[in-house]
């Protein structure tokens, strides 16, 4: 079988009905927009959101809160996640990113300290609590934060 050999199966594609061609189509002259009035013109129909003249629901309901633009995508991994490393390895952003710990859309990393270590790591990262420092040290590691 060859790309320009597949086909769609019958009676899934359906041709686009055309409008104004006469009246023995059963839509011409007015192609199916009734007789005058704004959805009758060319370029009528009413906005988004607009409800003929009531208040909007996006105007009704109340608005809470606020949205921050500065705000920073914080990835968090945990002690405990690291034991897909083997000792002494290096782990880093690419190495977090290929075990699968985290997702490559991320502003910086966090190393928390939830669990426990015990073979040493080399952690490169951008922030780290205090608990995680002093469990990597302990189990003889090095942190360096970027």
């Amino acid at each position: 079988m060859l790309l320009n050999e597949l086909s769609p199966p019958k009676g899934s594609r359906k041709p686009r009905r055309r409008l104004g061609r006469g009246p023995g189509s059963g839509r011409g002259k007015t192609a199916g927009r009734g007789t005058k009035g704004h959805n009758s013109r060319s370029g009528g129909g009413v906005r988004p959101g607009f409800e003929g003249g009531q208040m909007p629901i996006h105007r009704r309901l109340p608005k809470r809160g606020f949205t921050n633009i500065f705000r920073k995508n914080m990835a968090t991994v945990n002690i405990r996640d690291l034991s897909k490393f083997e000792t002494g390895s290096l782990v880093d952003e690419a190495a977090l990113i290929r075990n699968g710990l985290i997702n490559g859309t991320n502003d910086c990393i966090k190393l928390l300290g939830h669990g426990d270590i015990k073979y040493p790591l080399t952690i490169k990262i951008d922030r780290i609590s205090k608990s995680a420092r002093e469990k990597i040290e302990a189990a003889g590691g090095n942190v360096e934060v970027l």
